[in-house]
């Protein structure tokens, strides 16, 4: 497997579309980087802590995170032969588009383009940002942190738009960097057991506290939701499938090598986190907990390299985000579904430059939103409200961190056209059973159906215990009905004009 010169710049990819092309440039250390570094973004330094309080007891935490790990396994398994099937960019929409139609398939660039990845981003871009005055000891306040996002995700926004390759070899250089850093990170208190007596504690694996949800049910539930968000973009590669060489080959390896490398390293983290805390401290950490593991172990020092090696995750995330999201929006384009101008691709530096744009304007945007809304809700007490759904809209704002409330956002949306997704394994096997399939689901039917009963549970759970994000999510989605059809009748009457 090697990402040499020469095999880097081929043939462009066919496409319905007139113009430059985009081109197969990414070999499969790329790929596996890009699934790898995706993921590991902040999700295993920052949720932890949360975790801890939501449930309280480490063999729970711990089988959750098994679970979710096989979960993306699963989920894998399924979107490996729809991505084999259609290796074209845009991935989820392609397939969602070739299943149900157009409208569906809109919905899903949509929900994406507006909040979903825009979100991720900017969720990612606020973790950088706090890591990094945590290092410094800034105290910075919300409009300022929304000011360095924005220069953060401007400058990598350039980086993508001078091409796929500039994008993915710096994926694949802070990728190596920030899974050694992480597997530095799990082995660290074990290394220093011989020589540091506050290293691993084996009965901080027995310790419990009090648990923030009361039944069993929504206890998983929401620390499936927390451990999902650092699972989140586990399926990343599928969206550059147009862009991958020799997908039918390279797709199916990134995707199980690339879990295969984050189940083990999230893990191992776990172990540490959880032997050198205890569970109280663990709660109390917060958003903190790697950066607290390492302060107990060696001091301050400790603690601002941890945070380094947040900065160094988060940054490579964002990178991977911007790399990804436009395909989504961009695939819309060349559909004709919403704005052709997100469908073209620069004739020199072959790529999205109007989709990358955009993604990034929209991270942007969503972070000084929710920084506005938490300003003005800085005085007002929630009890003055007689909604039920705007005491929590302020009781949210007010309570959560910039962070939490960005990715609760990403993971309800996300999951609905996940499930939709792998279910187009079934459909597509029913409406276009003649069609080549290179690579074919391993134990079909039963695997999508496991997978599917599961993530209709969560989504289920999701809705019962946090409906504020619910609820919005589905009024964003709901929000696209009427944009596509107000849409095509513009974009009718533009080409009758044009006539």
């Amino acid at each position: 497997m090697t990402d040499t010169p020469e095999d880097e710049i081929v043939s462009p990819v066919p496409s319905d579309s007139k113009g430059p092309k985009l081109r197969r440039a990414l070999g499969p250390r790329i790929a596996i980087a890009v699934v790898v570094g995706n993921v590991i973004g902040s999700g295993i330094f920052l949720k932890p802590g949360n975790i801890a309080a939501e449930s309280g007891n480490f063999g729970l935490i711990m089988t959750v995170w098994v679970f979710g790990g096989v979960l993306c396994i699963l989920g894998a398994l399924c979107l490996a032969e729809l991505a084999t099937m259609m290796p074209k960019a845009g991935g989820l929409y392609v397939y969602l588009r070739e299943a149900y139609g157009r409208p569906v398939a809109f919905l899903y660039g949509w929900t994406e383009l507006l909040f979903g990845k825009p979100a991720s981003i900017g969720a990612l871009a606020i973790a950088f940002i706090g890591s990094l005055g945590l290092s410094m000891g800034w105290q910075m306040s919300g409009f300022v942190q929304a000011l360095l996002v924005t220069f953060v995700v401007g400058t990598l926004a350039w980086v993508n738009i001078m091409g796929v390759l500039w994008g993915g070899r710096l994926q694949m250089v802070v990728t190596i960097v920030k899974a050694t850093f992480l597997a530095l990170v799990a082995a660290l208190p074990f290394l220093l057991m011989p020589f540091v007596d506050q290293s691993v504690d084996f009965s901080n694996y027995g310790t419990t506290v009090e648990a923030r949800q009361i039944s069993l049910s929504a206890q998983v539930g929401v620390v499936l939701l927390a451990v999902m968000w650092a699972y989140n973009g586990w399926n990343s590669i599928i969206f550059l499938a147009e862009e991958v060489r020799s997908p039918q080959r390279n797709l199916p390896i990134s995707l199980f090598v690339g879990i295969g490398i984050l189940i083990v390293l999230y893990i191992s983290a776990n172990f540490a986190y959880h032997g050198v805390l205890s569970m109280e401290e663990m709660r109390a950490a917060g958003d903190h907990a790697a950066e607290q593991m390492l302060h107990k172990l060696v001091g301050p020092l400790g603690m601002a390299a941890m945070s380094a090696v947040i900065m160094c995750s988060t940054f490579g995330a964002i990178n991977t985000n911007l790399l990804v999201a436009p395909r989504i929006s961009f695939a819309m384009g060349r559909d004709g579904v919403f704005f052709r101008e997100l469908g073209r691709v620069h004739p020199i530096y072959r790529t999205p430059v109007v989709a990358i744009l955009v993604t990034g304007l929209m991270a942007v945007a969503l972070v000084f939103l929710v920084v506005l809304g938490q300003h003005l809700v800085r005085d007002v007490s929630a009890a003055n409200f007689d909604s039920a759904l705007l005491q929590r809209i302020v009781g949210s704002l007010k309570d959560a961190s910039i962070f939490e409330l960005l990715t609760n956002f990403v993971i309800f949306s996300v999951s609905i056209f996940i499930i939709l997704g792998v279910l187009a394994v079934i459909v597509l096997r029913i409406k276009q059973p003649e069609r080549e399939r290179p690579y074919k689901t391993w134990g079909f039917p039963v695997t999508p159906v496991i997978f599917l009963s599961i993530y209709v549970w969560f989504l289920i759970q999701i809705y019962l215990n946090k409906p504020l994000e619910s609820r919005i999510g589905l009024l964003f989605i709901a929000l696209g009905i009427p944009v596509y059809f107000a849409y095509r009748k513009w974009s009718s009457s533009a080409k009758e004009e044009e006539g």
